[in-house]
């Protein structure tokens, strides 16, 4: 990877990832409209002489042409990750997340790209009968617009792979933890508990069952597999791997250690039902043997992930306020 183009480059993951490479050698060019990235995050990153950060919507699509020019390589990161509200807005995600996939493959053909990188969900598998879930698992009914969205944008990129000779890899994520982390429940549980620290709402019952992985060892996973090229001799030249680590846990064993942390012991307030909202996976577990078998393991469990995201947020609180 010579010059390497970032969708998302000032999101949580995305930024992750523009640090990563710039400190591997590669130049990066970090692509955001800003809309929930943080320039904060790319501090460091601004000051690399490899790194170029445009501001730009996925939408515009001669911009983003242009602002791709020169570059060999794509992640493609940026997503309305609003699953929770999907069903208030129904056009963000069709608009976000899967015209700005179709938009980002016609900038890489017009710009002579080949490799692609794509941040897919867990959730494409919706209620899953087969758990822990492979990659070869027959899709159910999808139960949200997120999902959906996501999976269009997946097949998109495999019929491109297919008709142009594109190189995709396609990573099916469990929840990502971590530094920078500015959505999801211990974002939501602790910007509650900061504010009520004697109560906190729990949407469902608190025995939902998720898995999570932190942003470190999915972004070792992600360049371990686009290094090692197994799409290009791979069978319609596309590869999928879920990522997550080997265990799940109930969300009251999450809130569980988010209090142990700040040293609270709040009222837990329930609203009831296998489902927070709409959309709301009851029990999400992948398999993830696929991606084990080239040799990656993850180095932290859900529980350490969990703590520490806490103390990120513990030390940054200005991004209460920014979200």
């Amino acid at each position: 990877m010579n010059r390497v183009f970032v969708t998302g480059g000032a999101g949580f993951i995305g930024s992750s990832l523009v640090d990563r490479l710039l400190a591997e050698g590669s130049a990066v060019v970090a692509w955001d409209d800003f809309s929930t990235g943080q320039v904060r995050f790319l501090e460091k990153a601004k000051s690399h002489p490899n790194f170029a950060l445009v501001r730009g919507d996925n939408l515009d699509a001669p911009s983003l042409t242009r602002a791709m020019a020169g570059c060999d390589m794509v992640f493609h990161l940026a997503a309305n990750a609003d699953v929770r509200f999907g069903l208030d807005h129904p056009g963000r995600d069709l608009q976000q997340n899967t015209i700005a996939t179709f938009n980002v493959l016609e900038a890489m053909r017009a710009n002579g790209l080949k490799r692609i990188a794509f941040s897919s969900t867990g959730s494409v598998y919706g209620e899953a009968e087969v758990i822990p879930t492979p990659e070869t698992a027959p899709f159910p009914i999808q139960t949200s617009l997120y999902a959906a969205s996501k999976l269009a944008g997946e097949s998109m990129i495999s019929a491109y792979c297919e008709g142009f000779g594109f190189e995709g890899y396609i990573f099916r994520f469990v929840s990502i933890l971590g530094e920078r982390y500015t959505h999801g429940h211990v974002f939501d549980f602790y910007q509650q508990l900061s504010e009520h620290p004697g109560h906190l709402d729990v949407l469902g019952d608190g025995a939902q069952r998720k898995s999570y992985l932190h942003i470190g060892d999915c972004l070792d996973a992600v360049l371990q597999v686009v290094r090692a090229g197994t799409a290009s001799s791979a069978r319609h030249r596309v590869q999928i791997y879920n990522l997550g680590t080997f265990e799940y846990c109930e969300v009251k064993n999450s809130i569980g250690w988010i209090c142990e942390r700040l040293g609270l012991q709040p009222e837990l307030r329930f609203t009831g039902g296998q489902r927070g909202w709409v959309g709301d996976n009851p029990f999400i577990f992948l398999d993830t043997a696929k991606i084990r078998a080239i040799g990656w393991q993850p180095k932290l469990s859900i529980r350490q992930g969990v703590v520490r995201t806490v103390e990120w947020l513990m030390e940054n609180q200005w991004v209460l306020s920014a979200r």
